[in-house]
């Protein structure tokens, strides 16, 4: 089997199957998949090739395999799925090599956004992959290999289908670009603590860059990651010679640099566009032999959202406790009447005021509390990139946050009784999650701090038989409320100070409970806090908006020579003559361009039919809306802000635009005549979620964006601009083998339409690139796509 050999010895994988049937013939649009099924001997023979060539490991040929793509019936999804099993099985017996072969089922994406940002459901996708992981068990791969992923969330949706419908191995590569992000906003590590989280047995990168731009990524999961590290690179950047896609590094360069990925501790390695048997063979023939480096278990304590990891460890890190009814009548009037704006508005000003995590508590007794939690879980990680904790007894509610959760969350919580555990370790186990341990069991909250070390270590043995280990463990030793317990306080820093260093795990408390029935209560809670922190508290669950919580929060830090050079303390209170404003609490009001930054649908809807009433809509457009895009847009450009919140601050704005529409017609204004861009993803390619991100933008900017969907022919793209006078096409692809139907495209829309412009986009693409196939203009990002945009169409 593949994993008693996994991390002990070097083992390779093959290369650019599309580059090889590109050779082979592939036509321009031409689905790979289908030569399973029509060109079967050539198919095998590729394999055949990369076995000789020194593969260990070969992907079938199913990277875009699945019932979205393939589902109007004219060819059989499971019958492709079994040809390409049956095609490696072949050529390993038919290729002359004394070795064993494994057969990888090959997953790409779908090609589509998951929701909210898109509209394919986490569950639609999730079915997709499991059709196909189940063909490709029974056809009888080795293991599934997902590759070339860019959507934490659509990810997280394969790996369960791989892991919950198969018992096979699961080997998983992302595309990261050259800034260490992938398309949604994930960094190294919040995908190594996704992905370690959901057990996969091997991590690492593929596609996007070739090897010498993947050396710092690497650097960054070998890191991160305890898990074995695959690496696979394109051949270098793609260039067009004499109407063909080729790659600039050949076999000899590649090869070499391989050797060097592996001497940093990748234990294997192959590749992906433009790598062909030759740079393989020259591959496996430099590193064949060499001793891998050995694993290294890393013992980082990390949370995760889609966009940010938080490590506990070092300091104290803030948990916002504001989403939680527990005492709050607004919130509880919120939740019963589903005021969801209020929500999202508690989680903002949380993270304005400088939370780590986000507490997310939605239980109330009349309220259907795991459908709530889905709702708030999902909106609150549209609007911020924070991590959450999923707070809540109900086992219910805890599985189905964890089950849609983008990332790896905190889990509040489990306590030493074994009802408890035996109920949410195995959700642990499965879905990862740093679980808060109470140190409590069937006899209560011990009085003491040793009895509470004695549960808090019960905890820790009973999760290592689920495989959960120490640093995925929080242990909370309970803060007692000094009104009633006297020796509370005293007991519990003990407690924490003997858990930390004794038995080596992070520690959290709510602060605030040390402080019921007293008044004054700020006061004794921000002392109390000091104190926590000075005996390893790792992770305080506090109220952000409190300034006596804050102000004990950075003057302990900068106290412990945990803020360098004082510089945050400083930052918070160099400026102490005029108190600073505070951000609007979830119930107050905010202004339009705020709440199109923060994407807060509703309440930019709210706020712009107040506006209408007294204010053009041409002035709320140019005050408001725009400059809100604009900030939002460099914020995405600058890498402070991520994917998700600029699509739903887009979404904010469309909430916006709808109100303003019936205002002009209603007071009889104008709109301005907006210019026409025509968008579309080239034919032969199914994948939309960079045109459709485009998309969006534009519109919100003002423009008339005809999209003409996936798959679409240049022809059709030339009758478009012609008859519609557009001066602005813009051309997407993401695989290599569409990328020939770009450049038709263009030269047809050159002799057609030559006064048309052109810009293209895409995860193959880069400047040099487009500059071959003539294109007008290259975007890196879809803001970059605007810009352009409002620069020749705008004159801005």
């Amino acid at each position: 089997m593949i994993l008693d050999r996994l991390g002990k010895e070097l083992l390779f994988f093959d290369g650019g199957m599309g580059t090889l049937l590109q050779a082979e013939g592939l036509k321009p649009g031409e689905l790979p998949e289908t030569w399973n099924i029509t060109h079967a001997e050539i198919v095998t023979g590729i394999h055949k090739k990369y076995i000789e060539a020194g593969s260990d490991i070969i992907l079938t040929n199913t990277f875009g395999a699945n019932a979205l793509k393939f589902h109007d019936g004219s060819m059989s999804l499971k019958e492709i799925v079994e040809k390409a099993v049956g095609h490696v099985k072949r050529a390993a017996g038919l290729a002359d090599v004394d070795r064993e072969v494994y057969t990888a089922l090959d997953i790409g994406p779908t090609g589509k956004l998951l929701k909210p940002m898109g509209d394919l459901d986490f569950e639609e996708a999730y079915e997709a992959f499991k059709e196909v992981v189940i063909y490709g068990e029974e056809a009888g791969a080795d293991l599934i290999h997902i590759e070339t992923m860019s959507d934490t969330y659509e990810l997280k949706a394969a790996v369960l289908a791989a892991k919950e419908n198969t018992s096979l191995p699961v080997f998983v590569t992302t595309i990261f670009d050259e800034r260490a992000k992938l398309l949604t906003g994930a960094d190294v590590p919040s995908v190594t603590a996704l992905l370690e989280g959901l057990r996969v047995d091997a991590l690492g990168i593929n596609c996007g860059l070739g090897p010498e731009q993947m050396m710092p990524i690497l650097e960054q999961i070998l890191r991160y990651s305890s898990l074995p590290v695959i690496v696979k690179p394109n051949a270098g950047l793609p260039k067009q010679v004499n109407g063909k896609t080729v790659y600039d590094v050949l076999p000899e360069a590649f090869a070499s640099t391989m050797q060097e990925i592996v001497r940093k501790g990748a234990v294997v390695i192959g590749g992906c566009c433009g790598t062909t048997q030759d740079h393989i063979r020259a591959m496996t023939g430099l590193c064949r032999g060499m001793e891998p480096v050995a694993l290294k278990p890393k013992e980082w304590t990390v949370v995760s959202s889609y966009g940010q990891a938080v490590f506990l460890g070092e300091g104290s890190k803030i948990i916002g406790e504001r989403i939680n009814p527990t005492g709050k009548k607004k919130f509880k009037q919120a939740l019963k009447e589903h005021d969801m704006d209020y929500i999202l508005k508690e989680g903002i000003t949380q993270q304005d005021k400088g939370a780590h995590i986000l507490d997310v508590n939605v239980g109330l007794p009349d309220i259907d509390e795991a459908a709530m939690m889905k709702e708030v879980v999902t909106e609150l990680q549209s609007v911020t990139n924070l991590p959450l904790q999923i707070d809540t007894v109900d086992v219910k509610a805890m599985e189905t946050a964890l089950r849609i959760y983008n990332g790896k969350p905190m889990v509040n919580s489990v306590s030493g009784k074994q009802e408890s555990m035996d109920a949410v370790f195995p959700l642990i186990q499965k879905y990862g999650g740093v679980v808060i341990g109470l140190a409590l069991d069937e006899d209560g909250i011990p009085p003491t701090a040793d009895g509470r070390v004695r549960v808090a270590r019960r905890i820790i043995e009973e999760a290592g038989k689920y495989g959960i280990q120490k640093k995925d463990i929080v242990i909370d030793v309970l803060a007692m409320t000094i009104s009633s317990e006297p020796e509370g306080a005293k007991v519990t820093l003990e407690a924490l100070k003997k858990v930390r260093e004794g038995l080596g795990v992070n520690t959290v408390l709510g602060v605030s409970n040390i402080s019921f029935g007293l008044p004054s209560r700020p006061v004794v809670n921000a002392n109390f806090y000091t104190m926590a922190m000075f005996n390893g508290l790792s992770a305080g669950i506090i109220n952000p908006s409190s300034e006596d919580m804050m102000k004990s929060y950075y003057a302990y830090h900068a106290l412990m020579n945990l803020d360098k050079n004082c510089e945050t303390y400083i930052s918070q209170y160099a400026q102490t003559a005029a108190p600073a404003q505070a951000a609007p609490s979830a119930g107050q009001s905010m202004l339009l361009d705020t709440a199109i930054e923060k994407g807060l649908k509703e309440e930019a809807h709210h706020i712009t039919s107040g506006l209408v009433k007294d204010r053009k809509p041409l002035d709320i457009i140019n005050e408001f809306l725009i400059p809100a895009l604009d900030k939002v847009g460099k914020g995405f450009e600058n890498g402070t802000v991520f994917l998700p919140q600029l699509l739903m601050s887009a979404e904010a704005a469309k909430a916006s635009f709808a109100i303003l529409k019936d205002a002009f017609a209603s007071d009889g204004e104008v709109e301005e005549k907006k210019e026409k861009i025509v968008l579309a993803t080239v034919k032969g390619d199914i994948h939309d979620i960079g045109k459709n991100i485009v998309k969006v933008l534009l519109e919100n900017y003002g423009f008339d964006v005809i999209d003409l969907g996936k798959d679409v022919a240049p022809e059709l793209i030339v009758d478009t601009v012609l008859k519609k006078d557009v001066r602005l096409v813009g051309l997407s692809a993401l695989m290599t083998t569409t990328v020939v139907s770009m450049e038709e495209t263009i030269k047809q829309l050159r002799k057609q339409a030559p006064s048309c412009r052109v810009m293209v986009g895409g995860a193959v693409l880069n400047q040099e690139y487009a500059d071959m196939i003539g294109a007008d203009f290259y975007g890196r990002d879809a803001m970059q796509s605007v810009y352009y945009a409002q620069e020749l169409l705008q004159g801005k």
